[in-house]
C-alpha cells in the first residue's frame, strides 16, 4: 500500500501551482490524506492471510483472480502465526493438500492425488525427493504459493500434482531492521533464529539481509531427533531505476535420528498403543547438506515490459543408516524381523531460464505477451546397501541398542543424468475489458538416462529417456462479472517421459497430465479472497506390463476429480482466517484396476481452517487469539485403513510496548489418537502428535 500523508500531497501541490502560477501557491490550500492502495509481491509486513498477487505457475506477478486454476497462498503472518518452522508444517493449513508425515523435511506433499516432485525458488525448479530431505527451513521464506492441477507450460515434465512457489525473502530495507526469536516445546525440542537486513551504500540502491536458525531435540517418538541449521543471505542492487540485480545464498543441514513407522498386525489393522512407541535403533543416522544459489537480472522497458534472466544452482547431498521393522507384529505386539537401509546420495542440479513479458496492442485489444526459453541439468549418484535381521523385539519394551550395526557394504551405484529445455510462450488478450483470453504453449525436449551398477560384478543395466519436441498446450479464459468477481476456465497438461518399450521395443510417449478446471474468484468486504473450483485431472499413458512378456503398453487411465471450496484474508482489519474444504474422488478408468480407488491415499473429504484476531484496544490490547481445525475423511494404502480424525490446535500471544512478542501454542488440544499416514504391513504407519505445547519469544527491531 502506498500511503500519501497530509504534508507529502501539500507539498506536491504547492509545488505543482507554484509552476504554474507563484501567486496561486499563495493560495493553496491543505487536502486530506490519499491513501492509493497498491500491490505487494512480498508478505512480510502486510499483517495479511491473503496477498494482492502471486506468481506460481507464472512467468510474471499478478492477482490470484488473472491466474485461471486454483491457488492458494500461505503468508508469512500465516506462518508466523501458526509457529511454523518447515514446509510441511505451513502447507497442512492448504485447502487439498495432503501431507504423509516423516521426519521433519522427508513428509510427502500430495495434491489431488499425486506427490509434487519439484520445488520453485523465485520461479526456478529443483527436483525433490522426499526420503533426502531437502525441503527448506521455513525462515528464508516470505510466502508459500501452491498452483494445484498440471502447470506444464513453464516447465514441462513432472507429476501433475501442481507447483510450489516459496518466495525468498528480499533485501528491501533501506534502514537496520529485523528481529530474534527462540522457542521451545514440550517434548524438547528447542530453536533459535535471527533475521537482519539494512542498506549497504548511502543511497540504499545496495541491500544485504542475512537469516539464520538452528534448531534440535527430541520428537513425541523415543529416540527420535530431528536437528536443522539454516543459513540464508540476499543481496539485492539497483544497477539503474529500470535495471534490478539480486542474489542469494543459502546452506541447509539436517541431523535427524529418522523413524520409518509402525508395523501394523497380520489383518492390517493398525496398533493403537502410546504414540511414543518406536522401532528407532541407536545407529540409526541421517545427514543432510543442501546449497542453493540464485542469480536473477531484471530489466524493465520503458513500454512496460520486461526483460529476466535468473540461475539457479543447487546441491543435495544425503547419507543415511536407519533400521526398521520388517514383519507385521504378533498379538503380543513383538515382530520377528528388522530391515535396514543404507544410502549416499548427491546430486547436481542447474536451473536456467531467460523470459521477456511484452504489452502489445492488436487493434483496439489489449494484449500481452511472455516469450522465454529455459534449460535445466540434474546429475545424481546413489549408493545404496540393505538387509533385513532375523530375531524377535518387543514394541511394548523396546530395546533400542539390542541390535549390533550393519557391516553394510554398498551393493549398487545408481548414476542418473537429465537434460531438459524448452520454449514456450503464452499471450493474454483482451478483447473487451471484462474478458481475457489466455493461450500458450511449449516445445519441450527431454534427455536421461539411469545406470545401475551391481558393484561386485560389474553388471550394469540402463534405462533410457528420449522426448523430442513435445508440445504441451495451456488454455484459459477470465471474465469479470463485477470488479470484483472472476469467473475463470481452463485447460492444462504437464507430461513424464517414460523408459519402458513396446512390443517394438521403442520408448513409450509420455505419460501425460490433463486438467479441465472451471471455478470463481472473488474479494469480498475488507479483503477477503474467496474462490471455488471444479476440476477434472486425467492421466493417460501410463504403462501396463503384459504378462508373460517383457514389454509394456500405455493403455492406463486413472482420474481425479473434485470440488474445492477456499477463503482467505480478512474479515475485519484484526479477523484473519484461511479455511477450505476440498471434495476429491480418484479411480483407475481402464486397466487391469479399472472402477478401483486410485489415490486411496487422498481423503475424499478434507476440511482446514485457520484464523487468529489481534485485540487492539481495552483491556486486552496487543494480545492476538488463533486457532487452527483441521477435518480428515479416512484414508487408505494397500488395505490398511487410517480412520478420519479431526485436530484442534490453539495460539495465544501478547506483543509488549518494546516490540517483544511472547506467544503459547497447544497442538492437539483433545490429545486426539489418530494416524497421519500409513502405508504397509511392516512399515510407513505414523501416528499423530499428541498434545504438545509451545512458547516463543521474538524480539522485533
Amino acid at each position: 500500500m502506498l500511503n500519501l500523508s497530509r504534508h507529502s500531497l501539500r507539498v506536491a501541490l504547492l509545488a505543482t501551482t507554484a509552476l504554474a502560477s507563484p501567486a496561486l501557491a499563495q493560495d493553496a490550500f491543505e487536502l486530506d490524506a490519499i491513501v492509493v492502495d497498491g500491490s505487494s509481491y512480498e508478505t512480510e509486513t502486510s499483517g495479511s492471510y491473503s496477498t494482492d498477487l502471486i506468481s506460481v505457475g507464472e512467468k510474471a506477478t499478478m492477482s490470484p483472480r488473472e491466474v485461471p486454476q486454483s491457488t492458494s497462498v500461505v503468508t508469512r503472518k500465516q506462518i508466523e502465526d501458526g509457529g511454523y518452522t518447515a514446509l510441511e508444517e505451513a502447507l497442512t493449513d492448504v485447502p487439498g493438500i495432503m501431507i504423509l508425515n516423516n521426519n521433519v523435511g522427508r513428509s510427502s506433499i500430495f495434491s489431488r492425488g499425486y506427490e509434487f516432485d519439484y520445488l520453485y525458488f523465485d520461479g526456478l525448479p529443483a527436483p525433490v525427493s522426499s526420503i533426502y530431505g531437502t525441503q527448506p527451513d521455513l525462515s528464508m521464506v516470505d510466502h508459500i504459493e501452491v498452483l494445484k492441477g498440471p502447470a506444464g507450460l513453464f516447465i514441462g515434465t513432472g507429476e501433475p500434482a501442481g507447483s510450489i512457489n516459496m518466495r525468498l525473502k528480499q533485501a528491501a530495507a533501506t534502514a537496520f531492521q529485523g528481529y530474534a526469536t527462540t522457542s521451545i516445546d514440550s517434548n524438547g525440542h528447542a530453536r533459535a533464529e535471527i533475521d537482519v537486513s539494512d542498506k549497504l551504500n548511502a543511497d540504499g540502491t545496495l541491500r544485504g539481509r542475512f537469516v539464520a536458525a538452528y534448531g534440535d531435540g527430541d520428537s513425541f517418538v523415543d529416540g527420535v531427533e530431528n536437528g536443522v541449521t539454516s543459513l540464508y543471505g540476499t543481496l539485492a542492487w539497483d544497477v539503474t531505476p529500470d535495471t534490478h540485480l539480486t542474489f542469494s545464498l543459502s546452506h541447509m543441514e539436517r541431523d535427524i535420528i529418522p523413524y520409518n513407522g509402525l508395523p501394523t498386525y497380520a489383518d492390517g489393522s493398525l496398533i493403537w498403543m502410546d504414540p511414543s512407541a518406536t522401532t528407532v535403533l541407536d545407529w540409526n543416522t541421517f545427514e543432510n547438506e543442501t546449497t542453493d544459489a540464485v542469480i536473477a537480472a531484471e530489466h524493465f522497458l520503458d513500454n512496460g515490459g520486461r526483460v529476466k534472466f535468473s540461475l539457479r544452482r543447487s546441491q543435495q547431498d544425503a547419507d543415511f543408516l536407519y533400521g526398521y521393522s520388517g514383519s507385521v507384529a504378533a498379538a503380543d505386539n513383538t515382530i520377528s524381523s528388522l530391515s535396514w537401509l543404507d544410502r549416499d546420495f548427491d546430486q547436481d542440479s542447474l536451473a536456467l531460464d531467460l523470459h521477456a513479458e511484452l504489452p502489445f496492442q492488436l487493434g483496439d485489444w489489449d494484449g500481452n505477451a511472455i516469450i522465454g526459453a529455459d534449460w535445466q541439468k540434474v546429475d545424481s549418484t546413489m549408493y545404496q546397501a540393505r538387509g533385513s535381521i532375523a530375531g524377535s523385539w518387543d514394541l511394548d519394551n523396546w530395546d533400542s541398542g539390542a541390535v549390533a550395526v550393519p557391516g553394510a557394504t554398498y551393493s549398487t551405484r545408481t548414476d542418473t543424468e537429465t537434460t531438459s529445455k524448452g520454449l514456450y510462450t503464452q499471450v493474454r488478450l483482451s478483447p473487451v475489458e471484462p474478458l481475457t483470453l489466455i493461450g500458450g504453449a511449449r516445445l519441450s525436449w527431454y534427455e536421461g538416462t539411469v545406470d545401475t551398477v551391481t558393484l561386485a560384478t560389474g553388471a550394469t543395466t540402463s534405462d533410457r529417456y528420449d522426448v523430442s519436441a513435445q508440445v504441451t498446450p495451456f488454455a484459459g479464459v477470465t471474465y469479470d462479472l463485477t470488479p470484483n468477481t472472476t469467473l475463470y476456465a481452463s485447460y492444462s497438461e504437464i507430461f513424464i517421459p517414460q523408459s519402458y518399450v513396446d512390443v517394438n521395443g521403442n520408448l513409450l510417449d509420455p505419460i501425460e497430465g490433463q486438467q479441465y478446471e472451471i471455478g470463481v474468484k472473488a474479494t469480498l468486504g475488507y479483503g477477503l479472497n474467496v474462490s471455488a473450483a471444479l476440476f477434472d485431472l486425467r492421466e493417460t499413458n501410463r504403462p501396463e506390463a503384459v504378462t508373460g512378456t517383457s514389454y509394456y503398453v500405455a493403455d492406463e487411465e486413472v482420474r481425479s476429480r473434485g470440488l474445492e471450496l477456499e477463503m482467505s484474508g480478512e474479515f475485519s482489519e484484526n479477523l484473519h482466517v484461511a479455511a477450505g474444504y476440498t471434495f476429491t474422488d480418484t479411480e483407475y478408468l481402464t486397466g487391469s484396476s479399472a472402477g478401483n480407488p486410485f489415490s486411496t491415499y487422498t481423503p475424499e473429504h478434507m476440511l482446514k481452517l485457520t484464523g487468529s484476531y489481534d485485540v487492539t484496544e481495552g483491556l486486552f490490547a496487543g494480545w492476538s487469539l488463533g486457532g487452527r481445525l483441521t477435518v480428515m475423511s479416512s484414508f487408505s494404502s494397500r488395505g490398511i485403513v487410517a480412520p478420519g480424525y479431526g485436530v484442534v490446535d490453539l495460539m495465544v500471544a501478547k506483543t509488549f510496548a518494546n516490540d517483544v512478542t511472547l506467544r503459547l501454542g497447544v497442538d492437539n488440544l483433545f490429545d486426539k489418537d489418530y494416524y497421519t499416514r500409513v502405508g504397509s504391513t511392516t512399515v510407513f504407519n505414523f501416528r499423530g502428535a499428541p498434545r504438545a505445547f509451545n512458547l516463543a519469544l521474538t524480539k522485533t527491531f
